[in-house]
């Protein structure tokens, strides 16, 4: 294998570049057939890695940031990562990481422009804006947030404003990087995301279920609604009224969910849970990605009709439940 070779060393992250090839001895040649015969992976030209190594990479996470690493092998100009690029790496989430271009923010560039899967932004930003991640200059999670809503429009803003919140950002650096982009395209979106921005909502799926209920206009949800009966407490993702709203991702329910546990009992699990809420006299709706993707039209009518049924059988009023609400610290 070519990683045996005594004088090609990967770098910590286990990209190898053209420079280190040919200081080891190999040519474009042996870097095309290493590439052909299954040994390397081009992640850009004149970056490589071990193809074991990619291969047992995940597509979500790992890939995407050593593709942007790999960009940054490449890059001269003057510049932060920002965008996707900055999202990820600051845990905020994009819309799909396997595909995310490589972003970067540069104060002197004409126009925005995509370049060999490098995406060029021509935008001013602040000193102090700017935080370092694993030795990358990166626009800090306020601003990241709000460039996701104007790249992306309004569920993407309003997931990265949720994680932005829930990763120590307040509003008031959110408020802050709005002034700053005063009169900028994409003010209404911005202004809509922070609008609904809640750092109770806990993964991107939640997020979105948000934006879906927000479309309805039965009111504001009220995020992380805690519910014990001295035994046994559960948090509910989102209530309006006597009406919970669940945000159910399809992973927990197969042998590869993230807590390792049979996709059986995570569904017997799952039963019992929603019998305690439903023995409040609480109605559930549960909310998938396709509801909030390709199924929209179909899952406002289903949640309308479900939260109508729930205040024709029990009202909407909570005052009963008093001795049974629980709060989370610092909420």
């Amino acid at each position: 294998m070519f990683i045996r070779h005594p004088l090609l060393h990967p770098d910590p992250h286990g990209l190898i570049t053209r420079s280190m090839a040919t200081a080891a001895g190999l040519d474009d040649a042996d870097l095309r057939r290493l590439v052909k015969h299954g040994h390397l992976v081009r992640l850009r030209r004149g970056v490589f890695v071990p193809a074991e190594q990619w291969n047992a990479l995940d597509e979500f996470h790992d890939r995407p940031l050593l593709r942007i690493r790999a960009a940054q092998e490449c890059l001269r100009s003057d510049h932060v990562l920002s965008h996707d690029s900055a999202a990820l790496l600051l845990g905020l989430g994009c819309p799909d990481p396997r595909t995310a271009l490589v972003h970067i923010t540069r104060p002197k560039v004409h126009g925005d422009a995509d370049r060999a899967g490098v995406k060029h932004h021509l935008a001013p930003y602040a000193d102090d804006q700017v935080v370092a991640v694993d030795g990358m200059r990166v626009l800090d999670r306020a601003r990241t947030a709000l460039d996701m809503a104007r790249e992306h429009g309004l569920i993407a803003g309003v997931a990265c404003c949720d994680a932005a919140l829930r990763g120590g950002a307040t509003r008031a650096d959110l408020d802050r990087a709005r002034q700053a982009m005063r009169c900028w395209p994409g003010s209404r979106v911005m202004d809509a995301a922070l609008r609904l921005a809640d750092p109770g909502a806990e993964s991107w799926l939640e997020s979105e279920a948000r934006v879906l209920l927000a479309s309805l206009g039965i009111g504001r949800p009220e995020t992380q609604f805690g519910l014990t009966d001295g035994n046994r407490t559960v948090w509910c993702d989102m209530r309006i009224g006597r009406h919970l709203f669940e945000a159910d991702g399809h992973l927990k329910y197969t042998p590869a969910n993230a807590l390792g546990e049979d996709p059986g009992t995570v569904l017997w699990n799952e039963k019992e849970r929603q019998d305690f809420i439903q023995g409040f006299k609480l109605g559930v709706s549960r909310i998938t990605a396709f509801d909030c993707r390709g199924g929209a039209h179909a899952a406002h009518r289903r949640l309308l009709r479900e939260y109508h049924d729930t205040c024709t059988r029990f009202g909407t009023d909570i005052s009963d439940l008093a001795p049974y609400i629980v709060r989370r610290p610092g909420r």
